[in-house]
């Protein structure tokens, strides 16, 4: 008999265990994996972006998807929490742009051993290669996990599997089942954070497949074409589309715009220069013309963009590229000025949820108290981390996310069964 059962070993798994175990007690960690942080291991680039140093405010923007329900939870621990946690186990962070914190020697490795060591030190019982079956339900109440080795008893259970992105790591959407056989609703579940697919010919042809524009804005329109999100920040064209970091922020909303179109293609719009109007660019572009009236616009306006995508574009004006300034139309500069502002391609979806970053949808909020992650369905039920229908960018969001809930969540499964 275990006061408290902790299925999944991902970052919200291992601190829910850590935190459980902190308040004394014996505590089960449960991994259907041979290796528990297997996804913080690889997060970072193997290098673990392990919270974000921004305020709330700015914390609670950059995790689109329910960020508000964390409010609660940060005040029992944030973002600053999880720095001190860290530094005071010799984990030294240092802080990056954006306000990423990842740790000084750059290897996810001292993040995973801290923690691990932590659950030795607290004596949490760690199962791994163990594959819970179904929740044990008696009466409305939940008493334990069966497995494939037999059954485990528990005053309480806490449900840390994570989404179903990256599933080589174990997150396979294992924790769903469960929550909906102890009667919670699952939102629905699709891909963020994961590259955008495109139909475009231009893209089909692979013609701009490897290039990376630095600092654009890129958006994603609505079906009256006012943008339904804009993300200034790098992106690459790629021989299926879009990835990138701007792309990998914007694709939840294609996926929302498409389902608000019926499944219809969606317009995206690439702008090389957000931080000029219009106006300013056409003025630019008119003064390199004319300071070397006779030079091929392709040497006239070198460096204005890259020079695949400024001759990419120059084509798509139906401008030849050793024409020279002063034997432009006018109809055909006009457009690919605009085209450096406004540049727009249909896309049609994105990769699929196993090759996105992080999961969307999840366990319904609404059936979650956020203060404690306690059910509102079972006392002795919790939820943490990416099973959740919570969803932040890369940056350091989503693990603040899975932390918080993951501490909050065995911090308070303990308090129940001590009562």
């Amino acid at each position: 008999m275990y006061q408290t059962i902790v299925i999944g070993g991902g970052p919200s798994g291992l601190m829910a265990a850590i935190s459980a175990s902190e308040q004394g007690g014996k505590v089960l960690l449960i991994d259907k994996k041979d290796q528990l942080g297997r996804k913080l291991q690889i997060s970072g680039g193997g290098r673990c972006n392990v919270t974000n140093r921004l305020p709330y405010e700015e914390i609670i923007k950059n995790i689109p998807g329910n960020g508000k329900f964390l409010y609660s939870a940060f005040n029992t621990f944030d973002n600053e929490s999880i720095i001190q946690y860290f530094e005071s186990k010799g984990v030294k962070l240092k802080e990056e742009d954006n306000g990423r914190m990842f740790p000084v020697s750059n290897n996810a490795k001292d993040v995973v051993t801290t923690l691990l060591k932590h659950l030795e030190h607290n004596q949490v019982e760690i199962k791994t290669n163990l594959t819970v079956n179904q929740l044990l339900l008696t009466e409305e109440k939940i008493t334990g996990v069966d497995t494939d080795r037999g059954i485990f008893q528990a005053e309480s259970i806490i449900i840390a599997t994570g989404g179903k992105s990256v599933p080589q790591t174990g997150s396979t959407g294992d924790g769903y089942r469960f929550a909906m056989q102890a009667g919670h609703t699952i939102t629905e579940l699709f891909p963020t954070e994961v590259p955008i697919t495109s139909n475009e010919p231009f893209i089909k042809s692979k013609v701009l497949q490897g290039l990376s524009l630095q600092n654009v804005a890129l958006s994603v329109l609505r079906k009256n074409g006012k943008p339904a999100i804009t993300h200034q920040m790098d992106m690459l064209f790629t021989h299926f589309g879009l990835s990138g970091p701007a792309a990998l922020r914007c694709s939840q909303f294609v996926y929302k715009e498409q389902q608000r179109q019926k499944k219809q293609d969606v317009l995206m719009m690439i702008d090389c220069f957000p931080e000029e109007s219009l106006h300013e660019l056409t003025a630019r572009v008119n003064r390199l013309l004319k300071d070397q009236p006779d030079k091929a616009i392709k040497n006239s306006l070198k460096g204005l963009v890259h020079e695949r995508y400024l001759l990419f574009l120059l084509q798509q004006a139906g401008i030849d590229e050793t024409t020279s300034g002063h034997h432009l139309k006018k109809e055909q500069l006009t457009e690919f000025i605009t085209s450096l502002k406004q540049f727009s391609l249909t896309v049609n979806g994105t990769l699929s949820i196993e090759k996105a970053f992080v999961t969307g949808g999840g366990v319904s909020v609404k059936e979650i108290h956020p203060a404690t992650m306690q059910s509102k369905l079972h006392d002795n039920l919790f939820f943490c981390g990416e099973v959740l229908d919570i969803h932040g960018y890369t940056g350091g969001y989503n693990i603040t996310s899975a932390l918080v809930t993951g501490y909050v969540a065995g911090l308070n499964a303990q308090k129940t069964t001590s009562h």
